[in-house]
């Protein structure tokens, strides 16, 4: 799809990211506790830990979690809704993936349990893309494959996909 049809046909358009209050304790903690040891053993020369590794193995350990850090704040769920397809683009896992209106037997906004965040694999629901929240896009495809796409306005994905359903049932 280019991105002139993307600006233009949008009926849909919204973008997630990982918000949640305890995951970014979570990740300043990851990010201070390492950048306690380099100035504990680096700066201040005192070995950090009864059992301290070298101070090669430290950077690496602070790059890796400043890494971490990246990649879970990296993590983005946009979703289009065109007027013959929904879009979904979920990197670093994926750049886009698009499901035909055509192809869709059914979908509707659902309010789910706790399926888990990120893509996930999910028996009642197939694949699930989700960053927070219980209410999704629930898609069964014509081929039979499942899909669930997490939203934060579930009124207004309903109200777009009923519309668009509808017009394909009319105008197959």
């Amino acid at each position: 799809m280019d991105k002139v049809k993307e600006t233009k046909d949008v009926l849909f358009k919204e973008s997630q990211r990982f918000t949640q209050w305890w995951l970014g304790i979570l990740m300043f903690g990851i990010s201070v506790l390492p950048l306690y040891g380099i100035m504990q053993q680096l700066v201040f020369k005192e070995p950090w830990g009864d059992k301290p590794m070298p101070d090669w193995g430290l950077i690496v350990y602070a790059a890796g979690t400043a890494a971490l850090v990246y990649f879970i704040y990296a993590i983005n769920l946009r979703t289009w809704i065109h007027p013959d397809a929904i879009q979904v683009s979920f990197p670093p896992f994926f750049r886009k993936k698009r499901f035909s209106i055509r192809e869709i037997a059914s979908a509707e906004v659902v309010t789910y349990g706790f399926v888990g965040y990120g893509l996930r694999i999910s028996l009642k629901y197939g694949t699930v893309y989700n960053i927070k929240g219980n209410k999704g896009l629930a898609i069964i495809m014509k081929n039979g494959k499942k899909y669930m796409i997490g939203t934060q306005h579930p009124a207004q994905v309903a109200e777009v996909v009923k519309h668009l359903l509808a017009r394909n049932v009319t105008n197959p």
